[in-house]
């Protein structure tokens, strides 16, 4: 006899945008004459940039032949060649030291922040704020570990802090955040890392959005803070910063120095045993795609894929500008492709999607499906075309006003 692992009975029966993929199959087969604007999931829009189209073309270019062929990336970590970029990125742009070989290379932020609890304990007691990203909350219900929450709220611009009587184990931080948009300072991540030394905690901080960041007072990683490579991992991704949805190449940072306990409270490097996990689990990124993302890193690419950036950010603007003229409460669009707005009429998440779906034909995400405290309050993103995003407001105007 076969036994499942019962944590997952535990979960909700589907993940959150197949439920809104079952709402919009149903909706187009009951109106197949309506075009609906898709400002709900956070898919990009906008090619690759052609230097990184190029240089992926020259490494499927040398897979076809003998001299230049690749097979298994030997070290497990990634190529070399974009460790060091990534490395030269963190160093030169974002302004944190960190060494090539902490950089471990994956297939995209959401696989490390969902895999990244393999290598810690089911004792773990981890802290999430909320709302928070549903990978985060899923993983760790499916390996079995005590979840608690930080309230991120209105009342303070949905950036949850710790609170010192609260112990835990592991921190889930997002920064820009998905789904609400909000960005920490410097004084309040400094906050979240002291907290974390304080407990003998793991920061996992996800900085996906770190290149949506337009104030330079922004922290655009957690290693720009003091003591935080005495806590945390950072897990980032080419997804939105590069157009990398449907690519797959993303990264994870693990100070060396980084230690975790055994039962038995003996110190481990959590790089060595994350490592050791990645070598039976996973093998790696594929050769042309990682010359697909160094470029990216090169001052060419920079150039090309922040033009992509900055359209979504136009996006953005004209989002929040709309929500400003509408009178309705928002975070995020300032330094974050997502705007975070309060549902009107005191309308709930789901009222407000089939609100918005049945009258103008808009698809958002509701925020409740990002917990509790995303109740009445409704994500939109700026990943769409101008074009649709500027007819998307349009309506919401017409149909609020």
């Amino acid at each position: 006899m076969a036994y499942i692992n019962e944590n997952f009975l535990n979960l909700k029966e589907n993940y959150l945008f197949i439920d809104i993929a079952k709402k919009l199959k149903a909706y187009r087969e009951a109106n197949p004459g309506k075009e609906l604007i898709r400002m709900g999931i956070g898919d990009v829009t906008r090619p690759l940039a052609p230097v990184v189209v190029e240089a992926m073309k020259k490494g499927a270019e040398e897979m076809g032949h003998q001299e230049t062929f690749r097979g298994y990336e030997d070290s497990g970590k990634g190529y070399e060649f974009l460790r060091e970029a990534v490395a030269g990125y963190y160093k030169n742009v974002i302004g944190a030291e960190v060494d090539p070989d902490e950089i471990l290379i994956s297939d995209g932020a959401k696989s490390d922040c969902g895999n990244i609890v393999d290598i810690f304990g089911s004792a773990n007691k981890v802290l999430i704020t909320d709302p928070a990203y549903p990978v985060y909350v899923d993983s760790n219900t499916m390996s079995g570990k005590e979840i608690i929450y930080a309230s991120s709220n209105e009342g303070n611009g949905f950036a949850a802090m710790p609170d010192k009587d609260v112990d835990c184990d592991i921190i889930y931080l997002c920064s820009p955040n998905n789904p609400t948009g909000s960005v920490y300072t410097s004084a309040q991540l400094k906050e979240w890392v002291d907290y974390a030394i304080s407990k003998g905690a793991i920061i996992i901080f996800d900085s996906a959005y770190e290149a949506f960041i337009r104030d330079k007072s922004l922290p655009r990683s957690i290693f720009t803070v003091e003591g935080a490579r005495k806590c945390a991992i950072e897990i980032c991704s080419l997804s939105k910063t590069a157009g990398f949805t449907g690519t797959r190449c993303g990264y994870t940072v693990i100070p060396k120095e980084l230690t975790a306990k055994t039962a038995d409270g003996k110190e481990v490097s959590v790089y060595k045993i994350w490592c050791r996990r990645q070598g039976s689990k996973f093998n790696g990124v594929s050769y042309p795609v990682q010359c697909a993302a160094a470029a990216v890193f090169t001052p060419e690419g920079q150039v090309q894929t922040h033009e992509a950036i900055d359209y979504y950010m136009e996006n953005a603007r004209i989002m929040s500008e709309t929500c400003e003229e509408l009178g309705l409460s928002y975070t995020g669009g300032k330094n974050s492709p997502y705007i975070w707005l309060k549902c009107p009429k005191g309308m709930s998440s789901w009222e407000f999607f089939d609100y918005l779906l049945n009258e103008i034909q808009v698809v958002g995400t509701p925020g409740e499906g990002f917990g509790p405290n995303g109740k009445g309050w409704f994500r939109l993103t700026a990943f769409g075309t101008k074009d649709n995003t500027v007819e998307a407001m349009n309506r919401l105007k017409k149909l609020l006003k």
